[in-house]
């Protein structure tokens, strides 16, 4: 009983085997047959894409070139660190009044904080989802106060459209921001940089003025004179500190090619859009014109195999 329970087995999965056996003809054929089937899949996806490349916004892109502002310390700090910086750590003061690394300038440039900044500071809100905007009545055009945009909400939004990328090779840094109005594009690109810089300078200055109000609390809570002779220069590096930060608009970010107004879009790429939908639908209907009729195939072959035992 259980042998012939096993032959069943091996003769219905030859018998299912030979009704999926697939040649070149044979593809051929069936896709001869449901040319038709095909052709208006592949039609299908087409005007979907030039729909849609069609109506999708044009968003234009501007580009800025920038450089890092390496330091110069106007004040000799890396002396003055050598000869005091134990002093100085012992008082809670950092000697680089606003150092800063490589890395740390690039990730504030990419930085939620900074962006969330541009926002409130630029009151872009509302032209970032002006459809939930209503410029008359100055309030948002929403059923429910759960629809109302977010700040989370806007960053996502910004930051899909700017991009920061760094040349290995020459250090340079390129800016991008994509919008639908490229004088906008421009517009923020370059007040986006000066920002950063206005952000950075100001946390520098407001570090090392912080130094100095307790260097001078130190100075008058001591009466040796090689401790004031330590806070004296301390000070002195401080106070130049502030003055070269003030004195450079171009604190952290240098512009070497600043934003000209795009004339090209970069979205949509309507061409490609296009291509991509006639072989999407041209695949899509190739692959479940073959699947339906292996499918079909099979389960007659099925059916005809336990037929035969009836």
């Amino acid at each position: 009983m259980e042998n012939d329970t096993n032959n069943t087995k091996k003769e219905y999965s030859r018998h299912i085997n030979n009704a999926n056996e697939i040649t070149l003809i044979s593809l051929i054929q069936i896709l001869m047959k449901k040319k038709w089937a095909i052709f208006t899949c592949t039609f299908l996806f087409s005007v979907i894409a030039l729909s849609y490349a069609l109506v999708a916004t044009p968003m234009f892109r501007a580009r800025v070139l920038l450089s890092v502002v390496e330091e110069k310390n106007p004040s000799s700090l890396s002396q003055i660190a050598s000869q005091f910086g134990h002093f100085a750590a012992l008082a809670g003061v950092n000697l680089g009044g606003g150092d800063r690394t490589r890395a740390e300038v690039i990730a504030f440039l990419k930085s939620r904080i900074l962006t969330e900044t541009f926002i409130k500071t630029q009151n872009l809100m509302p032209i970032l989802f002006e459809k939930l905007w209503n410029a008359d009545d100055n309030k948002w055009e929403v059923e429910n106060q759960d629809e109302i945009p977010t700040m989370w909400d806007a960053f996502l939004l910004f930051d899909s459209n700017r991009a920061v990328s760094e040349d290995l090779e020459t250090g340079l840094i390129t800016l991008t921001v994509d919008w639908k109005d490229p004088k906008l594009a421009v517009e923020w690109t370059n007040k986006y940089v000066k920002l950063v810089n206005e952000l950075m300078r100001n946390n520098a200055i407001e570090d090392a003025e912080n130094n100095l109000k307790y260097l001078n609390k130190a100075l008058n809570q001591t009466s040796s004179v090689e401790v004031h002779d330590a806070i004296y220069r301390i000070i002195e590096s401080q106070i130049k500190t502030i003055m070269f930060a003030k004195a450079k608009e171009e604190f952290a970010f240098k512009v070497i090619d600043p934003p000209v107004i795009p004339r090209v879009k970069v979205k949509p790429k309507r061409k490609l859009i296009v291509i991509s939908g006639f072989f999407l639908g041209l695949t899509v209907g190739v692959f479940f014109t073959l699947f339906l009729h292996y499918y079909k195939a099979m389960m007659i072959k099925q059916n005809e195999f336990i037929d035969s035992f009836k």
